[in-house]
């Protein structure tokens, strides 16, 4: 499991085209990818389970916490994405909600992503 930053503070500033926003750039993919938004209620959980792809989980409100194949939860919160791989077998959990981005594929580039220091 790695945890990345996407907050607008580690974000560029675009200016191009007569432009003026803050993008964080989050992944590239050359397969298909499967990109859907997910809503857990205060309680909610994402059950233990393996991924059948590799997932990219971004955090775009609210927080929560997640485990890989340890037993330790690693709390998250808004502006952070979590990755895990192939075949990783992966949970999620909320005490008080969490809203999230779940982008699915073969393949996920998080090379422009910055690595959340523990």
């Amino acid at each position: 499991m790695e945890i990345y930053k996407f907050r607008k503070d580690v974000g560029h500033n675009i200016t191009n085209y007569n432009s003026n926003f803050i993008m964080s750039h989050i992944t590239q993919t050359q397969n298909p990818a499967h990109i859907a938004c997910m809503y857990l209620e205060m309680g909610g959980i994402i059950g233990y389970h393996q991924a059948v792809v590799s997932q990219l989980l971004l955090i775009v409100s609210g927080e929560g916490f997640v485990r890989g194949e340890g037993n330790e939860l690693v709390k998250v919160h808004s502006g952070e994405a979590v990755l895990w791989k192939k075949d990783e077998w992966h949970e999620t959990k909320t005490h008080k909600g969490l809203t999230a981005i779940v982008i699915e594929s073969e393949e996920l580039d998080t090379s422009s992503l910055i690595a959340v220091s523990k």
